[in-house]
């Protein structure tokens, strides 16, 4: 019998849902302010996953054209309805977002259900009548409320309200924070499986109504307990072909974000039971490793790597703001990424502020990314490298003069973690250049530290001071990135080609 480990996968895919659509499997996940957002990953066991798509391109309002931290796409929920894939998308500062395909590999239609700040985490649900709902919580942040759960009648093809939100659980003395509700319908009983208790100590809530207004019944349905697994926060349930119940959950381990667990799931005396009881107290806990849910199925992996072989940028990369199509090209020099080194039109140009900025989600505890470049710089402070963001952060590599090329590494403090922000940046690490053509590394350890070194051949690297450490970003776990840019603010025409990243999972 085969079994797997969790988590399932160590990378930042926070907030999932999941569905089943035949033998495949669907998952979405939160993205705040980089785009494309709401990754669409595919399974075929639930244990090894790809990604396939993202469901909202660009995101439609202007702000997002910079950076606007932890804004953006807040947790989503999937849902397939008469053919058709539902995902319903809290923008939190401006509304209900819905994109729909009828194509998992497609693209997605997109359009506002409504406009409400404050409003997250909805799940849309179909009765048997053909009547359409939405459960959903609010943001502390922006409504001044954090422990009630809301439903309201929708319009059946999710396009506007019908009728308004009533409250359906109010957790302020039992679940201080309620949030992430997903609903669900079993022997004619109504489920919200929910996340309560915050993010870092939280826990797993069931409620339970043979009517969908309630009133609800509720339970603790799955803890800490004695496990290593802190949280164990928002997530999904689904059924297997075959009718096996699991759940699929986040943890978050702080400076790489908020990692995937799957649970094995049952039902005892009409309740979910997740995970698996091991001090006798009723309730479950996350477990370490279980038997496979599907066995002999495609072991899919998420991509890292890329030779830039292609005319369109990999899944595995999104900007820190809406895409521009003017900041890269893939056909300019075909095999190479490359980056324009475009000014800031508004402040001064940090990393923190850039939409330029090429990111990717970590996909293991420790890694080295090896990138090949060169810097076609045309004016003093045109700049390529490579980095790593989070609230602290910071990034290396070729800087122009008047004389040549400098080997340039930056740290950043950001101050201001929301929105536009503010940050401050400084030089750390200064070297002349022996060309425009270099090899970088950057070495992240087991022990949340990392470093970076460079080579002029691509063969001897020489490390450099001084290490970092690493730190998350708003919402999400700290994230690799490309840079290319006029780091003096003037115009120009210089860019840097990027001939390949290669990523290798663990301490080398």
């Amino acid at each position: 019998m085969k079994t797997y480990k969790n988590p399932v996968l160590y990378a930042d895919y926070s907030d999932p849902d999941v569905i089943r659509v035949g033998g495949d499997y669907y998952m979405v996940a939160s993205s705040f302010t980089y785009v494309p957002g709401v990754p669409l990953l595919h399974s075929k066991d639930l244990v090894h996953w790809e990604i396939i798509n993202y469901c909202v391109k660009a995101l439609p309002f202007e702000k997002y054209k910079e950076p606007s931290h932890g804004s953006g796409t807040w947790a989503p929920s999937i849902r397939f309805h008469q053919g058709t894939f539902f995902v319903f998308i809290p923008l939190v500062d401006e509304g209900i977002l819905v994109a729909r395909s009828d194509n998992p590999y497609g693209e997605f239609q997109l359009n506002m259900l409504c406009e409400r700040k404050g409003w997250i985490d909805p799940c849309p649900f179909w009765d048997e009548t053909g009547k359409a709902y939405m459960v959903f919580a609010y943001a502390g942040s922006r409504a001044g409320i954090k422990h009630r759960l809301m439903l309201v009648e929708i319009n059946t093809d999710c396009r506007y309200l019908v009728g308004e939100p009533q409250m359906i659980f109010n957790g302020e003395q039992i679940a201080p924070i309620t949030e992430g509700p997903k609903l669900y319908k079993k022997n004619a009983y109504y489920y919200i499986l929910m996340p309560s208790g915050g993010v870092e100590n939280g826990w797993q809530s069931c409620l339970k109504s043979r009517d969908i207004w309630g009133p609800y019944e509720y339970k603790v349905v799955m803890r800490q307990g004695y496990s290593k697994v802190n949280g164990p926060h928002q997530g999904g349930w689904i059924t297997t072909p075959d009718g096996q119940d699991w759940f699929i959950h986040f943890q978050d381990v702080n400076e790489l974000g908020r990692i995937i667990h799957l649970e094995p799931m049952c039902f005892l005396k009409g309740w979910p039971f997740i995970g698996q009881d091991k001090d006798g107290d009723g309730i479950g806990e996350p477990v370490e490793e279980w038997r496979m849910p599907v066995e002999n199925m495609p072991e899919y992996e998420i991509l890292q790597s890329d030779e830039f072989m292609s005319e369109v940028l990999g899944l595995q990369w999104q900007w820190q703001a809406n895409p521009n199509p003017n900041n890269y090209s893939l056909t300019a020099n075909p095999g190479c990424l490359r980056l324009y080194c475009r000014k800031h039109p508004k402040r001064d140009n940090l990393l923190w502020y850039a939409p330029n900025v090429l990111t990717q989600i970590p996909q293991s505890k420790s890694f080295t990314m090896t990138a090949k470049l060169v810097l076609n710089g045309e004016k003093t402070g045109d700049f390529g490298g490579i980095g790593m963001i989070g609230h602290s952060y910071s990034y290396m590599g070729l800087y122009q003069t008047e004389d040549g090329t400098e080997l340039r590494c930056y740290e950043g403090i950001v101050t201001d973690k929301m929105f536009k922000g503010k940050a401050n940046e400084e030089c750390v690490f200064k070297s002349i250049g022996n060309g425009n053509r270099i090899w970088l590394k950057l070495r992240v350890l087991e022990d949340k530290t990392y470093r970076f070194s460079y080579s002029w051949d691509g063969e001897e690297f020489l490390e450099t001071d001084p290490s970092f450490k690493l730190c998350r970003a708003t919402w999400t776990g700290a994230k690799l990135c490309l840079w290319a840019c006029a780091r003096e603010n003037a115009e120009s025409e210089g860019y840097c080609d990027y001939e390949y990243i290669r990523i290798r999972k663990g301490e080398i």
